[in-house]
């Protein structure tokens, strides 16, 4: 018995190259319009649910029954051998450039072979929106999402056919839609990125789609009206040109499950409008530049997300992030035209049109063709074993943390390791938790900073120094300061972290509070308890602007704890962030206008040695470390060195009054 061929609905190929266009668009140039362009997914599901279910109900009244078998077999040629390709090759890159981007690889080469990749990632706590150090195959989360929909999808159909009627079947599958969106937002305030890969919590666009099939009875044939041929398009194109729309929205990962599931349910109207009998959208949706994507939008959508990681990371040593460069993002755009272009006619259609074995067969017959096509067979044999070893090399070298969690780490121990150390001479030992108030750290304000009249004057280390005149009276100029670590509270991110190594090393005894993704508001409050318990010392350093924008009012509450007889060090920030200019304007602006305040330029300090910080461009490896803390000491001792200098100059006036007064007596 045949099985009836795949239904061919005018306009979708073209609204596949809208939905492609808007995922490679949002991830090859994150900076332009298209922030939510992530949106192209619930397109593509949408499609998905819609076609597979049109496709079963063509065959179910044609053959009796759903060829299981058959159908799983036309999904395994035309999913699979692309897929093969994409991750083999994008794993062989990444072991020719090495480092972090090696690090879960193992992991994600079995999800994209078992099709669970979501489930995997979930797992592992990766994370779809961060960007510090993206996952080489991450875009195949939604194609394992698919790929579980055909394999449990053929077998439930049946069951939702026992309801008789077509309107029924459509609104028991938009209530599975909505119990998977309600299910989605309870999830999502507490785990984005669980919520966005779970089949469960994004199965709603999937289920739109099969509701628009079986509620339009999709397996049959419509007449056309005056409403198809008219109406239905033009609603059609509102709601096309509205999916970009939405497609544009900042922000649109926060408000998950909102925005997809308005996509979503846009696409079904513009799939309905397209397919409608005697429709011109569909027509117009299907001129040939969109319909030569939308053919090869599996293909395009597979290969543009390595590629732009490991061309990103090839030209200029860092992770994809919201700053790809504009020529990375170009190249990787045209090497992803070219390579899916090559893998529809090379690969994806000879296994499609003649299956596995067919094509193996095919394969052997050139082997045994003319020097010309043997050559060429050959060749694609030496690829294929180049490439699979180039993936087992690569799963073997995998590093098991990547640089930037090993430097934080490190940070950590040097902590931990000083916390149990005995107490120096000079002062309290250091923990990265909030001591308790002692003597050293409730140290008294510097005494010149209340009274530089005082005759005795005070060297640069804050001690008091009786000799530092000349023969005649005159004072001697000041010695450069170097406070005592003694002296510092630091309350800082994952980047001070990282570097309390260097930190303890040229501040020894400095008091350390700083831990991974904490923000301003996180540090306000640390700082107020610390306030509270008696044990800030005299300079208060504070880093904590990696995370995000700056909060004013958390700013001013840290000023206000800290007082006036104290000195607080704000720490800017550096990471290829778009909010990184505004903090470090911000940090600025606010020593500016604040009394007590002063800025630590780590951007400046740091700029002229990336290869001083980890993979991710942010966190300082060992000697980055020790930049860091030159960066924050030189910072403290510049606000002594100025005591110091206006103590001199007062001392000066003073000596200068009084032989004066001598000369003229």
């Amino acid at each position: 018995m045949t099985t009836p061929t795949a239904p061919r609905y005018a306009g979708l190929d073209g609204l596949r190259a809208v939905a492609v266009l808007l995922v490679v668009i949002y991830h090859l140039f994150p900076a332009w319009f298209l922030h939510s362009g992530f949106v192209g997914v619930d397109v593509f599901f949408v499609i998905s649910g819609f076609l597979i279910t049109s496709l079963l109900l063509r065959e179910r009244p044609a053959t009796g029954r759903i060829a299981l078998r058959a159908f799983w077999t036309r999904r395994a040629r035309r999913l699979l051998p692309a897929l093969a390709l994409v991750v083999t090759v994008s794993a062989t890159l990444a072991w020719v450039i090495g480092g972090d981007v090696l690090v879960g690889l193992g992991r994600q080469v079995l999800g994209a072979a078992t099709f669970s990749y979501n489930w995997t990632s979930i797992g592992a706590g990766a994370s779809y929106f961060g960007s510090a150090e993206p996952e080489l195959l991450r875009n195949l989360w939604s194609l394992a999402v698919e790929e579980q929909f055909y394999v449990l999808w053929p077998l439930l159909l049946p069951v939702l056919l026992l309801v008789k009627r077509p309107w029924l079947r459509a609104l028991v599958a938009l209530a599975l839609a909505a119990a998977s969106a309600l299910w989605g937002f309870a999830v999502a305030g507490d785990a984005l990125t669980r919520a966005y890969y779970g089949t469960d919590t994004h199965a709603f666009g999937l289920l739109i789609g099969v509701a628009l099939a079986v509620g339009t009875g999709a397996g049959g044939r419509r007449p056309a009206t005056g409403w198809t041929r008219v109406g239905m398009p033009v609603a059609g194109a509102l709601a096309l040109v509205t999916l970009v729309a939405v497609a544009s929205v900042p922000g649109g990962a926060d408000l998950y499950p909102a925005v997809p599931l308005a996509a979503s349910l846009l696409t079904a109207v513009v799939i309905a409008a397209a397919t409608a009998p005697g429709a011109w959208l569909g027509r117009a949706l299907d001129v040939a530049p969109l319909r030569w994507i939308g053919e090869r939008s599996y293909g395009i959508y597979l290969w543009h997300w390595p590629l732009v990681v490991l061309v990103t990371l090839a030209a200029t040593g860092a992770f994809v992030d919201t700053a790809v460069p504009v020529a990375a993002g170009l190249a990787a755009g045209v090497l992803t035209l070219a390579l899916s272009a090559v893998s529809y006619r090379m690969l994806e259609q000879p296994v499609r049109r003649l299956g596995f074995a067919g094509a193996g067969r095919a394969l052997v017959a050139r082997l045994r063709s003319t020097p010309v096509r043997r050559f060429g067979a050959i060749a694609s044999l030496t690829a294929g074993l180049l490439v699979v070893g180039g993936t087992t090399a690569a799963v073997a070298a995998a590093p098991a943390v990547s640089s930037s969690e090993a430097v934080v780490e490190a940070g950590r121990q040097a902590l931990t390791a000083a916390s149990v150390a005995p107490a120096p001479p000079t002062g309290e030992g250091v923990s990265d938790a909030a001591p308790a108030p002692d003597a050293a750290a409730t140290a008294a304000p510097d005494a010149a900073a209340t009274d530089a009249a005082d005759p005795d004057r005070l060297s640069g280390d804050g001690a008091v120094d009786r000799s530092a005149t000349g023969a005649d009276g005159r004072p001697r100029p000041p010695a450069p300061a170097a406070v005592d670590g003694t002296r510092v509270t630091a309350v800082g991110d994952s980047v001070m972290l990282a570097s309390a190594a260097g930190l303890l090393a040229r501040l020894p005894g400095v008091q350390i509070d700083a831990e991974v993704s904490r923000s301003m508001w996180a540090g306000d409050t640390i700082v107020q308890q610390l306030a509270a318990q008696g044990a800030l010392r005299e300079y208060v350093v504070v880093g904590l602007g990696t995370n995000g924008p700056v909060d004013a009012q958390a700013l001013q509450q840290i000023y206000d704890a800290v007082g006036r007889d104290r000195t607080l060090v704000l720490v800017n920030a550096a990471a290829p962030r778009d909010w990184i200019a505004g903090v470090n304007s911000d940090l600025a602006a606010f020593a500016a206008t604040h009394a007590g305040v002063v800025v630590a330029d780590w951007a400046q300090a740091i700029a002229p040695h990336p290869d001083m910080l980890a993979g991710d461009r942010i966190h300082p490896g060992p000697q980055g470390g020790g930049v860091y803390a030159d960066t924050v000491a030189a910072a403290i001792d510049g606000v002594a060195n100025q005591r110091a200098e206006v103590r001199y100059q007062v001392e000066l006036i003073r000596w200068a009054a009084d032989e004066a007064l001598r000369a003229a007596g």
